[in-house]
C-alpha cells in the first residue's frame, strides 16, 4: 500500500496525536489530502500550527486544527479529550502516534516515569477519554504506533529499555481493548502499527553519531536500514484502513506487511 492508495476519508474525523512533524505530520497531511478532518493533537502548539498552516498550502481546503496535548500531563491529557469531543460529533480516527525515545530520566508531574507516560499511559488515558465518540462512529479504529522494539521491554529502568517497555504496554492494552472491543460486538477496532527504522525526530536524544546516520542526506548510503517518514507511515494507514486487517491488535510494518509480536505481548489480555 502507498499514500496514493488511501481511500477517500470525505466526512471522516481522524486525530493524530504528534502531528508536528515525522510520522504524524505525514499521516496527518495524507489524510487531510484525501478528505477527513485532522485534529492536530501537540504538545508544541506553536510548531503544530506550522504544521497546519504547510498542510492547508498542500491540501487546499483541508480542515485542519490545533489541540494543545502533553502526553506526560494526565491534566493536559483530559483538557485534549475535552476539546476533542466538544468539537467533534464524530470520531472516525484515533491515531496514538507521539512519542519519546531514549530521553534522559524525569518524574512527570503525575509523578510517572516520562517515557511511559508519554508513550503509553497518556495515550492510554486519551483513548479512553474519547472512547464513546469512537464507539458511536461505526467503522471507527483505534491505530497505536508501536515498535519492534516491544520484543525488548524487559528489564529495570535504562533510556533504550524505558521504551522498549512503554511499546510493549502499548501492544499489551491493544490486544486487551481489541479483545473487549470483539466481546461487546463494538464496531471500534484496536490495531497497532510498526513504522520500522524512520528518520523522525524521535532520534533527537540519541548520540550524535546515531542521529547523523539518520539524517535525510545520508539515505543513498543508510538506505538499506532507515527509511523515510512516509514509508514508515505506511504501517498506520494500513492499519487505518478499514478495507484491512480485520484480526485483532496485528502489527504491521509500513514496506513488509504484518510483523508478529513477541509471544509476551500475545500471552493473552490483562
Amino acid at each position: 500500500m502507498e499514500a496514493g492508495e488511501v481511500p477517500d476519508q470525505s466526512g471522516r474525523t481522524a486525530v493524530v496525536t504528534g502531528a508536528s512533524g515525522g510520522l504524524g505530520l505525514e499521516t496527518a497531511r495524507v489524510l487531510a489530502a484525501r478528505g477527513a478532518a485532522v485534529v492536530l493533537a501537540c504538545r508544541d502548539t506553536d510548531k503544530a500550527g506550522r504544521a497546519a498552516g504547510q498542510i492547508r498550502a498542500q491540501a487546499g481546503r483541508a480542515s485542519v486544527r490545533v489541540v494543545p496535548l502533553d502526553l506526560a500531563s494526565l491534566a493536559s491529557v483530559r483538557q485534549a479529550a475535552e476539546q476533542i469531543r466538544a468539537t467533534s460529533v464524530r470520531l472516525d480516527l484515533l491515531i496514538n502516534n507521539a512519542g519519546v525515545m531514549a530521553v534522559p530520566y524525569h518524574r512527570t508531574e503525575d509523578g510517572f516515569e516520562r517515557t511511559l507516560a508519554t508513550n503509553h499511559l497518556g495515550p492510554f488515558a486519551l483513548t479512553g477519554l474519547v472512547l464513546d465518540r469512537l464507539l458511536d462512529t461505526p467503522g471507527s479504529r483505534i491505530v497505536t504506533v508501536s515498535s519492534i522494539g516491544h520484543r525488548m521491554g524487559t528489564g529495570g529502568y535504562q533510556p533504550w529499555p524505558a521504551y522498549y517497555q512503554s511499546k510493549l504496554a502499548n501492544l499489551l492494552s491493544t490486544y486487551e481493548l481489541q479483545a473487549r472491543l470483539a466481546a461487546a460486538g463494538a464496531g471500534t477496532t484496536a490495531l497497532a502499527a510498526h513504522p520500522g527504522n524512520a528518520r523522525t525526530g524521535l532520534w533527537r536524544h540519541t548520540p550524535r553519531l546515531t542521529r547523523i546516520l539518520y539524517r535525510p542526506e545520508l539515505r543513498p548510503l543508510t538506505f538499506w536500514f532507515a527509511q523515510s517518514a512516509p514509508t514508515g507511515a505506511l504501517g498506520g494507514f494500513r492499519a487505518a484502513d478499514r478495507r484491512r486487517l480485520r484480526h485483532a491488535g496485528q502489527v504491521r510494518i509500513g514496506t513488509s506487511g504484518p510483523a508478529r509480536a513477541a509471544p509476551l505481548a500475545r500471552a493473552g489480555v490483562l
